[in-house]
């Protein structure tokens, strides 16, 4: 297949490049960069003044839109938080534009999003069905986000809302700075303990993607977290074993608040989501457990 992807040189982008090249497709990478080719991949400027990026990507079977600031990136100053928001729905817009121009377009879309839109809670447990939205600056940006790429079935095409959880690498991610504290043998409880973290390895992140590209029957939400989300206590003990360091540093919420400002929220605050729509579909998670999860990535 021939295959758009934006932010493909974030986290996830790479490892997705990385495993479509192995699988033998076709990749377009939209980039603000000058027009250029590396390894057979072919690099599209798009979102700059003179740029045409449909010029180039008639043909092509699918698009992944993985394009946006960071959120894990310094603090959530105003500024930051505008750059989170426009970068993301500036860059879908700009994809269904393309789409629209296009003779042909895309069999499907898979745009990235996150389940940050769901309601923080300890009680509930979330899966694609659910109807509440949380009220915060996350929610109203998947919304939105979501909103924008949603759109794309007005031109027949199938978009998939990938709405990832807490994704776990060697190297990116949350998880380096979650076992810093255990290497210097300060780890421990990180507020309450008893919030959600609904996690996924990257390498099922980049499998469910490609899962959600070649099965016509997915559309709409679908969740990417793993099938067994753990309480953040839970979530440092499993780190501490696998690590062979001890557990017992707590870090209370305050230091968090003062430190981290709103950023916060994402280690104080969670969600328990299910991935139904993937388990349904048979998707085969590779790391389905965190311990599973930690042994590989540490």
């Amino acid at each position: 297949m021939k295959i758009a992807i934006t932010g493909g040189s974030g986290f996830v982008g790479q490892e997705l490049v990385k495993q479509l090249q192995q699988q033998g497709h076709e990749i377009i990478i939209l980039t603000r960069k000058k027009n250029h080719f590396i390894n057979s991949i072919q690099y599209i400027q798009w979102l700059s003044k003179d740029s045409v990026p449909e010029n180039y990507l008639e043909g092509i079977d699918a698009v992944v839109n993985l394009a946006g600031t960071s959120i894990n990136n310094g603090r959530w100053t105003e500024k930051h938080q505008k750059e989170i928001y426009d970068s993301r729905i500036l860059a879908t817009n700009e994809v269904i534009r393309i789409l629209k121009v296009l003779k042909k377009p895309p069999k499907v879309l898979v745009n990235a999003s996150a389940i940050g839109v769901y309601p923080a809670s300890t009680t509930t447990t979330y899966s694609e069905s659910s109807t509440e939205i949380a009220h915060d600056f996350l929610a109203k940006t998947v919304q939105d986000w979501e909103q924008s790429a949603i759109s794309a079935e007005k031109l027949g095409v199938r978009v998939v809302l990938a709405r990832f959880g807490v994704i776990l690498g060697k190297n990116s991610g949350a998880l380096p700075m979650m076992v810093m504290p255990y290497k210097f043998y300060v780890g421990g409880t990180v507020g309450r303990g008893s919030q959600w973290v609904s996690w996924v390895h990257v390498t099922d992140v980049v499998a469910a993607i490609i899962f959600a590209i070649n099965n016509e029957k997915l559309n709409g939400i679908m969740n990417v977290t793993a099938p067994n989300p753990v309480c953040m206590k839970n979530f440092g003990e499993t780190i501490a074993t696998v690590t062979n360091r001890p557990h017992w540093f707590p870090v209370p919420a305050f230091i968090l608040k003062i430190a981290l400002g709103k950023k916060s929220q994402l280690i104080l605050e969670g969600q328990r989501v299910l991935p139904k729509v993937l388990l349904d579909a048979h998707f085969q998670f590779q790391y389905p457990t965190l311990k599973r999860a930690l042994e590989n990535l540490l």
